[in-house]
């Protein structure tokens, strides 16, 4: 029973881990059959050098998304930087659906302008146009937004360029000790930002929905208890130090509860804590494991990780407030072993790890139709997560015997990797719209 539990409730320690440093993003399966779009380089009126390149950003975030095929700037006839300058025809000749034009300019009190529009080129209108204020540290972001509202315009979905990641990294010092530290970072793997360090293992991290504060684990004290910790002030306080297991917490969508996998009574079981009051309700009661819990959207059912059939599968259980409403389900039949997971936003997808044989790979399930599909094809995948706009899945895989996270969108025609030039990086977590 003991080796179970480990399994069940340390899958994502199977890597240790490295190194620390900037994440990188390589595109490693793409269609071309993406829109065609051409986001032509934004003009400079400044200085020296432009302090961002912003244009690239913006090509890079529609790449990564799968929706785009962005035109290779050496195949750009012509260069405008406004609307009045583009020649619809020369766009026609290379194939483009939409082109993206704008400029930056250095303002006197320090700020920067960047001017956009974003141009069907062959219906001859103008689909977006904003000039939106911006300081140097800022420019990226402002890259991502504008990228979000290209994003919207073409596909009628909200884009995710503007959100951030969690993650876990770890390095090694001269005297060979290790430190493990809770990152965030922009959803491309920019500006990132170390939110804890410990000398103990840390895992599990999770965004609350305002984006103000992540829920983790840490063996700080030799043993796995729940902390939170607000990103921008570094308050962090101790929220389950239980007994046994501490492990595998997440926010309901409102905020207001976490759900979380304890075995203080000697079983891991599903557990909700009300934040405000500090009580404890019981949401499972089973002989067998239960522990990786999940919210639905509407906060009334949990998903969840259970060998209660013999083998690791997804069940669902309807919550109240002050416990469960009803009896567990059964969701998944696809396989001897699906675990860790993930619903999309809108409710309608369940990822998962799903074990095939010797391989764990991220599967979704489609909870309408119960189509089942297997997205990857490496080895050791684990810990999905989707993009709060339900089109990418990010998650932790094993690339040339390290640990990287990778992500792939829900129909699996978009795969990318992010990874540190040297070591590893574990446990990823795609944060919610409403954040600072």
């Amino acid at each position: 029973m003991i080796k179970k539990i480990i399994v069940l409730v340390l899958l994502s320690y199977w890597i240790s881990f490295q190194a620390h440093a900037v994440l990188t993003i390589e595109i490693t399966q793409g269609e071309d059959a993406g829109a065609p779009i051409a986001v032509v380089p934004f003009s400079w009126t400044g200085k020296g050098a432009p302090p961002e390149m912003i244009h690239e950003i913006i090509a890079a975030d529609l790449r990564r998304s799968g929706f785009f095929n962005p035109l290779a700037e050496k195949d750009m006839l012509a260069k405008p930087d406004s609307a009045q300058q583009v020649k619809m025809k020369n766009w026609r000749a290379v194939n483009v659906d939409a082109v993206v034009v704008g400029n930056i300019t250095a303002m006197p009190d320090g700020t920067y302008q960047v001017r956009f529009q974003l141009l069907d080129v062959y219906k001859g209108t103008q689909l977006a146009g904003y000039s939106i204020s911006s300081r140097k540290p800022q420019l990226r972001r402002t890259a991502h937004q504008i990228s979000d509202i290209i994003f919207k315009k073409i596909t009628g979905q909200r884009g995710a360029f503007d959100t951030h990641i969690a993650y876990v990294t770890s390095s090694i010092d001269r005297k060979k000790q290790r430190t493990y530290r809770l990152a965030v970072a922009d959803s491309d793997g920019h500006n990132e930002q170390t939110i804890y360090e410990s000398r103990q293992p840390l895992m599990s991290p999770n965004w609350s929905p305002d984006g103000k504060n992540l829920v983790f684990v840490s063996f700080s004290r030799k043993r796995p208890e729940i902390y939170i910790q607000n990103i921008l002030s570094g308050e962090i306080k101790r929220l389950a130090s239980f007994k046994g297991i501490n492990s595998a917490p997440v926010y309901s969508p409102d905020g207001k509860r976490l759900a979380l996998t304890l075995s203080k009574d000697g079983n891991p079981e599903i557990y909700t804590l009300d934040l405000k009051t500090n009580k404890l309700y019981r949401i499972t009661r089973s002989s067998a494991i239960d522990t990786e819990p999940t919210w639905m959207p509407d906060g009334k059912a949990l998903v969840f990780t259970s060998d209660r059939g013999g083998s690791p599968q997804l069940y669902r259980i309807e919550v109240g407030s002050t416990g469960p409403v009803g009896r567990s389900k059964r969701l998944t039949f696809d396989g001897k072993w699906n675990a860790r997971a993930a619903v999309s936003p809108d409710g309608r997808y369940l990822a998962m790890v799903h074990r095939e044989e010797d391989k764990y790979q991220i599967a979704v399930q489609d909870l309408k139709t119960g189509h089942f599909r297997i997205l990857t094809n490496s080895r050791l995948d684990e810990s999905p997560s989707f993009s709060p706009n339900g089109s990418m899945i990010i998650y932790a895989t094993e690339d040339n015997y390290r640990g990287v996270l990778a992500a792939v969108s829900v129909d699996g025609r978009a795969q990318q990797r992010l990874s540190l030039k040297s070591g590893d990086v574990r446990e990823p977590a795609w944060s919610s719209y409403k954040q600072n």
